[in-house]
């Protein structure tokens, strides 16, 4: 006799930050999480992460599935240890490493003076090891084929990179960037520029989407407060407006809530002269409840709704007064 399938908990919106653990994806920690918390609709992740890599994972539960984008956009901080000298099949501790070249020569000062050159808008080539597609098929699945193809270099974002630790031949890395960014190409291209080859043998996400490490909840913390009560884990869920405490914030009249709702502009008033073209806000109800991300248009003297949520509780990221 067929089992009866198990029934979704309620649906609960808001940010789970969470520390994802070496050994699984981004998709198994996502199985996971959906299954002690009973979640089964409206979640989803925001950034995948190689299964070595470990650390900060944003997790959207409800209507923060709408912020994802903005999620993946925003900056994220990386702590990469590396191995000079040799060189992999998937730039990382994956594959087995193959001798590239003596780096007995190299030192502290070579390395951060090869730096400067992978930080800005760079071109960076994907490993053949990762999920980009090339005519609909994922690149890691031709390279466990034995097929490599041509990848074509993108443009990515890389704000800083700082040497962290030197004990050749390994060194560790502190780097900021943008989106779709891969360390491991990062490396293995900072070994080849350095003429000895490198790789990637551990990785730590320590920030992602305003939610930083020290703040996230590990997998086993994740399943003792489930084990605690079926709703004991909520007290580790953010409300949906803290992935954006780095946009200003303004509370509009109660008769602009209507307006918002149904996506038509609403008017500013003397308020944001001071904002930049187009900068984006985030706009509450005079209780305190987040109702819209939205885009000052100064010419127009509007705020132009870019998502609209429908909260019930106010938020403690509400700003106090008019404006913040």
């Amino acid at each position: 006799m067929p089992q009866p399938s198990r029934k979704s908990a309620p649906g609960h919106t808001g940010f789970l930050n969470f520390n994802k653990p070496i050994g699984i994806t981004s998709m198994d920690a996502l199985r996971r999480i959906k299954a002690l918390t009973g979640q089964r609709r409206k979640v989803g992740h925001a950034g995948t992460m190689d299964p070595l890599a470990q650390g900060v994972l944003p997790i959207c539960f409800g209507q923060a599935t709408r912020l994802m984008e903005h999620a993946l956009s925003g900056t994220k901080r990386y702590r990469v240890d590396l191995k000079l000298g040799e060189t992999t099949a998937t730039y990382d501790a994956e594959a087995e490493p193959v001798f590239s070249g003596d780096p007995s020569g190299i030192t502290a000062d070579l390395v951060e003076a090869a730096l400067p050159q992978f930080i800005g808008l760079v071109q960076q080539t994907p490993p053949m090891y990762s999920a980009v597609k090339i005519n609909g098929q994922r690149l890691y699945k031709l390279a466990r084929s034995g097929i490599e193809v041509e990848r074509q270099p993108r443009d990515v974002d890389i704000f800083d990179i700082g040497l962290a630790r030197f004990d050749l031949p390994c060194l560790t890395l502190e780097v900021e960037c943008g989106r779709g960014v891969y360390m491991r190409s990062l490396a293995h291209d900072l070994g080849a520029a350095l003429g000895c080859g490198a790789y990637v043998t551990g990785l730590v996400r320590s920030y992602s989407g305003g939610f930083p490490i020290e703040e996230s909840i590990t997998l086993e913390e994740l399943e003792a407060c489930t084990s605690e009560g079926p709703t004991d884990w909520l007290r580790h869920l953010h409300p949906v407006d803290a992935m954006l405490r780095d946009l200003r914030s303004f509370t509009v009249p109660a008769a602009a809530e209507t307006l918002l709702k149904n996506g038509q502009p609403v008017g500013i008033g003397n308020f944001a002269r001071d904002a930049s073209y187009f900068e984006q806000f985030r706009l509450y109800s005079p209780d305190g409840r987040f109702l819209a991300l939205a885009r000052c248009d100064l010419p127009a003297n509007v705020w132009r709704p870019i998502k609209v949520f429908d909260l019930d509780t106010p938020s403690p990221y509400a700003p106090v007064g008019r404006a913040t």
